[in-house]
């Protein structure tokens, strides 16, 4: 992928998270662009920008978990990880979030179902061993996960929180929802 592809992906994902419906002319119009450009880079028009923006979000995430190395140690200090490596990805996952919410688009991505058996055997994980409640599903927690991400991502980009405070933010948040009390460490 190139950067400048990249570039306009990352653009639509921050419009798109925001206005989900928006129309090809209002997605050119934010990302800066003419719909030529846009059209040049997509032209399969919306279908094929949301498929884009739903691949990079997937590979995103699949990275994020490699990298986060969530089947190692305990399961607060994977969550953590987990946080600190999605960071740079989570405008993409937080477009994903708001379309599901929204419209579900019909996009098939085993990719995507990969990561997120990943994320919730990590919270399986964490029931099991006792680090986390049994009160909460491992299904929840993860959705749970994602919400969180994504409520992280507009308040950042609505200035009323600080891209520092991204990674505490989510990791404490999604630690006391697991019921887990040791939330004062910082993410590695």
């Amino acid at each position: 992928m190139t950067n400048e592809r990249e570039a306009l992906l990352l653009a639509a994902a921050d419009f798109l998270s925001r206005r989900p419906n928006a129309t090809v002319p209002e997605i050119a119009k934010a990302m800066g662009v003419s719909r030529a450009t846009l059209h040049r880079h997509f032209a399969g028009g919306r279908a094929e920008l949301l498929q884009a923006l739903s691949d990079l979000a997937a590979e995103k995430l699949q990275l994020a978990i490699a990298e986060a190395r969530i089947e190692e140690g305990d399961c607060a200090d994977a969550v953590r990880r987990l946080v600190a490596h999605c960071e740079e990805g989570a405008p993409y996952l937080t477009l994903l979030y708001s379309f599901s919410q929204e419209e579900a688009p019909d996009i098939p991505h085993p990719a995507w179902d990969e990561a997120d058996a990943a994320i919730y055997g990590l919270f399986e994980r964490g029931r099991r061993s006792g680090e986390f409640t049994t009160d909460l599903t491992a299904a929840w927690l993860t959705e749970a996960f994602y919400s969180l991400m994504a409520g992280a991502v507009w308040a950042v980009q609505s200035g009323r929180c600080a891209q520092r405070d991204f990674i505490p933010m989510v990791a404490q948040m999604v630690l006391s929802g697991a019921g887990h009390n040791d939330t004062d460490k910082q993410s590695t």
